[in-house]
């Protein structure tokens, strides 16, 4: 049998619409509710927020044991009604993903290989870095336009980029930070 273009369409539609109005006739919710309610049963349920944007998505988080087996989006939330947006519902794999680093690496300069370093020892390198680069580079003074001494106070060795995962008051401390520094080149990723 050979079918036109115009044939082909005309048949798939329909058939479209008979499945449509089959599975909307079923009345499917009840046993996908329960089929939700099987697989998190016997979980300890957290609330919490969505790490990735200032929005401030709550989520549900589902645990048992030690692992996180569910996260979805809380339905109390005023501005989401429980939806989350793709970054917000793939979650989860935050922690669920065997390829998490969940130690400090380092890797020297010319290296060619990771070495794992203690927390501590990481936070004392990054302030060393930081100190030692606002020694050199800092720049106090400048000669405006007509020649004279203006002062500045300004570091342009060091960019800042903040993070999406961060609220206001994270970033209103981190550009308190950055304007003590002198930083002057200071972003804001958090353009979803």
């Amino acid at each position: 049998m050979s079918l036109s273009r115009r044939e082909f369409f005309k048949h798939a539609g329909s058939a479209g619409v008979g499945a449509a109005v089959g599975v909307a006739t079923l009345g499917l919710e009840r046993v996908e509710a329960a089929a939700t309610t099987l697989r998190i049963k016997e979980a300890k349920v957290h609330t919490s927020v969505c790490p990735y944007c200032s929005v401030g998505c709550n989520q549900l988080v589902y645990s048992k044991g030690d692992s996180i087996i569910d996260i979805e989006g809380h339905p109390d939330t005023p501005h989401t009604l429980g939806k989350l947006c793709p970054k917000g519902a793939a979650t989860i794999q935050l922690s669920n993903n065997p390829l998490r680093p969940t130690k400090a690496l380092y890797r020297a300069p010319g290296s060619e290989k990771w070495e794992e370093k203690p927390i501590e020892w990481m936070y004392d390198e990054i302030a060393k870095r930081y100190y030692d680069t606002r020694e050199k580079y800092f720049i106090e003074r400048e000669k405006d336009k007509e020649g004279k001494d203006v002062v500045v106070n300004r570091l342009e060795a060091i960019a800042s980029l903040g993070s999406a995962c961060i609220d206001n008051e994270e970033c209103y401390l981190l550009t308190k930070f950055n304007r003590a520094f002198g930083i002057v080149y200071h972003e804001h990723q958090a353009r979803v």
